[in-house]
């Protein structure tokens, strides 16, 4: 199996409120500084996305991918590579769970590989990177209130 790594964030706001940001791609270029652009391309019965397309700019890392989601109740959605120019891998989740005081615990798990060779301990390091930056980004944008 391969290695991944998670961290969590605790954000002031109910899980619906959470994954409602975290289910509206359109808005990802608004939020999380790499994704560049976002264009949903299949959804589900319930409108849900069930493939992406994103274009990314993380510096270094510059990609145009697309991702299936799988999303488990209201409280986890999954994402894994159907296709892109740099990575050979990009497994993914958002797992929400209720905290005190009406408050959302976020886990986000991530594991990627590259197609260029890359020493796993600086694969760590650019997934943990790439966690918090998502996960502080989440949580501004959440608990920065409902935007038009």
């Amino acid at each position: 199996m391969a290695e991944h790594t998670s961290s969590s964030i605790t954000i002031q706001a109910a899980p619906a409120d959470v994954m409602g940001v975290i289910a509206d791609f359109d808005r990802y270029p608004d939020w999380t500084g790499e994704v560049k652009e976002a264009e949903v391309l299949a959804t589900d019965d319930r409108g849900r996305a069930e493939k992406v397309r994103l274009v990314l700019d993380a510096g270094a890392i510059k990609d145009d991918h697309t991702l299936a989601y799988t999303w488990t109740g209201e409280n986890e959605v999954g994402w894994t590579l159907v296709k892109s120019q740099m990575l050979r891998s990009l497994d993914g989740s958002y797992r929400l769970a209720s905290a005190a005081n009406g408050a959302t615990e976020v886990t986000y798990q991530l594991t990627v590989d590259v197609k260029i060779p890359m020493l796993g301990m600086i694969k760590r390091k650019a997934e943990k990177v790439i966690i918090d930056r998502a996960l502080a980004g989440l949580k501004k944008r959440v608990e920065s209130g409902p935007q038009g």
